[in-house]
């Protein structure tokens, strides 16, 4: 991080958050877990959080089949993906944002595996079986339904145009 000195007098600089370099966004990429998706609203944009699972080369989101947000994808499916992590003081915060399409993968196989990948993240990174709901689950069912049924679509994020990486750390 660049820290400029003013003196009176002087033309003020804006001080610039550092960008990330592609190994290290994959790195954050890879080490989280939740995101926030901007969807292309009627007059304003739409945002809302999704657990995703990123493969090293695509990131893979599962979408309850109501809401406006299927309304909007299906309306524009360029979106904006964003991914941050932070201390809870701000001394050190980084993110992430994407800008891509989101297309509904339809191979059975692509499909299959990025739910459970699902299952192993659920599982991972100990979340509450709450988290069911948000995919169209009850949280009482075993994790292992999100692999074997298809109450949730399978987003994939292609055709990346620009990634904005930036850190403080």
């Amino acid at each position: 991080m660049r820290i400029v000195k003013i003196t009176e007098g002087a033309s003020m600089e804006i001080v610039k958050i550092p960008h990330m370099e592609k190994m290290e966004y994959d790195l954050v990429l890879s080490q989280g877990y939740i995101s926030r998706i901007a969807f292309m609203g009627k007059e304003y944009p739409y945002i809302a959080p999704f657990l995703y699972v990123f493969d090293g080369k695509f990131m893979y989101f599962l979408s309850t089949r109501y809401g406006k947000k299927i309304q909007y994808y299906r309306q524009n499916p360029y979106v904006s993906v964003e991914v941050e992590k932070y201390t809870p003081d701000l001394s050190s915060y980084l993110f992430v944002t994407l800008s891509g399409r989101l297309v509904e993968v339809e191979d059975i196989t692509e499909k299959k595996l990025v739910r459970e990948k699902f299952v192993h993240l659920i599982r991972d990174k100990r979340l509450s079986k709450q988290i069911m709901a948000a995919l169209g689950h009850a949280p009482d069912e075993p994790l292992e339904a999100i692999a074997r049924e298809e109450r949730s679509l399978v987003w994939k994020l292609v055709d990346v145009e620009n990634i904005v990486a930036l850190k403080n750390v």
